[in-house]
């Protein structure tokens, strides 16, 4: 049983050897180990502090995100309906000058048909004209060969001259 009951002696060497490292530790080790344990407790605590604010941080960053996205799809579908808006109104105008150039076309083409056929009608009038001459000249040159046919001729006209 000895062994498991130290003696007085021990235990008295034992208190002043713990007493005597416990006032060195405290005089030169203990500041230290508080100062560490502090700064660490410090660097700790200031770690959960900067992850939290970049968590925050984070957070911030993913709303600005999401909304210059949205912003960016809003600008970009606008700049879409714009761009249809000025084709549709492109397509519209281009339509528009080429009924319009192509009334203008027949309008044309109608007023040139209409002085064709207006000189085309003077040309064969003239030409009938002529023709009508020139039957009349042998017609009475053929029946005016006698003298007696001549008379008669022009008593039939002065007959007629009266009458009109």
């Amino acid at each position: 049983m000895e062994l498991l009951t130290p003696g007085i002696g021990l235990i008295a060497w034992q208190a002043l050897i713990f007493l005597t490292l416990f006032f060195v530790l405290k005089k030169f080790a203990w500041k230290g180990i508080l100062s560490a344990l502090g700064e660490r407790e410090d660097e700790i605590s200031s770690a959960l502090k900067m992850a939290e604010e970049t968590r925050a941080e984070m957070a911030k960053l993913k709303s600005d995100n999401e909304k210059l996205l949205a912003e960016a799809r809003a600008e970009r579908d606008k700049m879409i309906k714009e761009a249809k808006e000025t084709t549709n109104r492109m397509v519209s105008e281009a339509k528009d000058k080429a009924s319009a150039e192509a009334n203008k076309i027949m309008s044309d083409a109608r007023a040139t048909l209409a002085q064709d056929r207006t000189a085309m009608i003077s040309d064969l009038k003239k030409e009938i004209a002529s023709l009508s001459i020139e039957i009349a000249e042998k017609v009475i040159k053929r029946e005016l060969t006698s003298k007696d046919a001549h008379s008669n001729l022009v008593t039939e006209l002065i007959g007629e001259a009266n009458l009109n």
